[in-house]
């Protein structure tokens, strides 16, 4: 099935037949620029410039699959479409007007494309169903410096979508960096799986709470109570020693916890339990006031590491969730991917937007550098790619390869991966 996509592509490169172009009123034209690409709402290229017969026009071009898509979309009456000057279509079956009721010139593609790219985009979209990505079998094909460039270039895109998020919530935060910081690093430390709670929880706990106090007991108190896990009667030394002190904070502040139902431990190894990070936690914040601000300054990988080298409460050492003894006593330590992931994900785009805001280049810089110095991730897409070749030498590889596969790969946007482009080319 032909999608609006493929003729976008087709329209941009200027992949169809160009010489003695002509309207569908037999008018010749000249597409003297195709204009600038949108991919938002309103008409698909801004800016384009044309020649009908002796008169040059400048505006924006819309492109559909059958002319009458016009009435379809109810262009018709929508004033972003006032400035169409032209209307490319693959199949010709109705003219169309504007809101003005003026004609606008149309092009037919139909009969003006190469059927080879046409076998070449459907051998794509039907080889998605049978293969973990449309191309796994060309894309061996494709030289080494299009796939390096376009991973590079990939990278700073996972940047900038993930500072969308990071903005929001500054916004919402009144710009408080610190405060900002606090909630998006609580977001990644429980995992995927518990990261809805743990964000919940340092909404529910502000920052600015946590710092009117300096000893880990009572930091562990506020965490344990707010996130609901003091609210149950059993015989356990240390956690009635944390439910009064919590009891006490609560009223103090005006506190109220959420349910604990919210916290997950199906499929989590114990040593990612909720109560194990929320200790981890605890210490970090008790270790490292206005943690944000000594990131930020922080050069390399190594110092990162070594702010997140925490270990959970002597508590921990013989338990994995409270009043359940644990078969052996060991150190709950943050460990070094979970440390890694906490760079990746958090370190690198706080530090990348930080930067973007304050119009630092050296902070952005420093982004991409971070994460070129992390050994690359190990995950189940990781994995496919590296069966298909694309073995990733550090972490900036294997985000460009995550977001390469979930924004790219899995929803067939083929035409706008240069690598897809490159095996239209071969």
């Amino acid at each position: 099935m032909l999608k609006e996509e493929f003729l976008h592509y087709i329209w941009k490169y200027k992949l169809y037949q160009t010489f003695e172009l002509k309207s569908t009123e037999g008018y010749p034209v000249q597409i003297l620029n195709s204009g600038i690409h949108n991919t938002n709402s309103g008409p698909d290229f801004f800016n384009g410039k044309i020649k009908v017969g002796d008169t040059i026009w400048v505006g924006n071009i819309e492109i559909h699959v059958k002319s009458s898509d016009w009435i379809k979309h109810h262009h018709q009456s929508d004033k972003a479409y006032n400035n169409v000057i032209l209307h490319v279509v693959y199949q010709y079956d109705q003219p169309v007007y504007d809101k003005n009721g003026n004609l606008i010139p149309t092009i037919e593609l139909k009969g003006l494309i190469d059927e080879k790219l046409f076998n070449k985009y459907d051998k794509l979209l039907n080889a998605f169903h049978l293969n973990w990505i449309p191309c796994e079998n060309q894309i061996n094909g494709v030289d080494h410096f299009t796939i390096k460039t376009w991973l590079s270039r990939l990278a700073i895109e996972r940047l900038e979508n993930k500072s969308i998020e990071i903005n929001k919530l500054l916004k919402s935060n009144k710009n408080d960096w610190e405060q900002t910081f606090y909630q998006y690093l609580f977001k990644y430390f429980g995992l995927k799986i518990n990261a809805y709670p743990f964000e919940q929880l340092a909404i529910n706990t502000p920052l600015k709470i946590i710092e009117k106090h300096h000893n880990l007991f009572s930091i562990e108190a506020l965490l344990y109570g707010q996130a609901g896990f003091l609210e149950e009667n059993i015989e356990d030394e240390y956690y009635n020693q944390l439910k009064k002190e919590y009891h006490f904070l609560k009223n103090k502040f005006h506190l109220n916890p959420f349910d604990k139902s919210l916290w997950k431990l199906l499929r989590l190894r114990p040593s990612n339990f909720p109560a194990i990070r929320i200790s981890q936690m605890a210490q970090l914040l008790n270790n490292n006031s206005r943690l944000c601000s000594k990131i930020i300054e922080t050069e390399t990988v190594s110092e990162i590491q070594n702010f997140f080298a925490v270990s959970a409460s002597q508590y921990w050492n013989t338990h994995y969730q409270f009043n359940v003894q644990a078969k052996q006593n060991r150190i709950k330590n943050l460990g070094k991917n979970t440390i890694n992931n906490i760079i990746i994900n958090v370190i690198v785009p706080f530090t990348f937007v930080y930067g973007k805001i304050k119009q630092d280049e050296n902070l952005t810089d420093k982004a991409l550098n971070l994460m070129e110095n992390i050994k690359p991730e190990n995950n189940a897409i990781i994995k496919k790619w590296a069966e298909l070749g694309l073995k990733p030498d550090n972490a900036m590889q294997t985000q460009s390869l995550i977001e390469l596969k979930n924004n790219y790969c899995s929803p067939k946007k083929c035409l706008n991966c240069s690598i897809g482009n490159k095996i239209f080319q071969l």
